[in-house]
């Protein structure tokens, strides 16, 4: 994980040397933004950031205005921290393509085991059975994009995610636990409800052949085909 950058955005300096002192023992390059703005301008003046961790009740443009300007131009994996722990703030965060929702106060620990577990994905993936089709549906984890029935299908990195794991465990009837597990790769400890949120939203974008992620009722899911 040498040498990959985080910008962290947080107005209280506290939190931002807090988080900044555990991710640079990891050995990752950390960069401060202390509202939405700076970070912004932080952000598109380097086209080498790997991930964001944004908090989101800051002064001149808040979390939620950031996340939404970055996702027009970048899938860069973005952690959103925040002090609110309601459900419908979660939900928000997911329709704009949060990738990771912590809610303050949290164990820096958790946190760097979090980013650890994105950035092995997005940056570690090797190149052997990386390219798969199922139904009109062609997923390409090196080039990090789905195609349904030849159209482009833009998704959130654990939208992406998510679609990976239910193909390579095509006719597998997989539980929200086990889907946790491993798609989120550490020990979650929010409601497994994050998941059928998720999958409603990849059904929507998949449009037909969202049909092909079945419902197990009290269980989980099953990608069929």
């Amino acid at each position: 994980m040498d040498d990959l950058k985080i910008l962290v955005v947080d107005d209280e300096s506290r939190m931002r040397k807090l988080v900044k002192d555990f991710l640079t023992k990891d050995g990752y390059i950390v960069l401060e933004a202390e509202d939405g703005q700076q970070a912004l301008d932080t952000f598109y003046a380097d086209n080498e950031i790997a991930l964001i961790i944004l908090d989101v009740m800051m002064p001149k443009r808040d979390g939620w205005e950031v996340c939404r300007e970055i996702r027009t131009t970048s899938k860069v994996p973005i952690i959103m921290l925040t002090a609110k722990a309601e459900e419908r703030d979660e939900l928000l965060g997911f329709e704009l393509g949060v990738d990771e929702y912590i809610s303050k106060p949290f164990s820096p620990k958790i946190l760097a085991a979090r980013v650890s577990a994105i950035l092995r994905r997005t940056t570690g993936q090797s190149v052997n059975n990386q390219v798969m089709e199922i139904g009109g549906i062609v997923v390409n984890k090196v080039a990090h994009s789905v195609q349904v029935d030849g159209k482009e299908v833009e998704l959130s990195y654990k939208e992406f995610e998510l679609l990976s794991y239910f193909f390579e465990n095509k006719g597998v009837a997989l539980s929200r636990e086990k889907i946790l597990n491993n798609v989120w790769n550490y020990d979650y400890f929010g409601d497994a409800r994050t998941i059928d949120t998720h999958v409603k939203k990849l059904r929507g974008k998949l449009g037909e052949k969202g049909e092909l992620i079945k419902t197990i009722w009290g269980m989980g899911y099953k990608f069929e085909a």
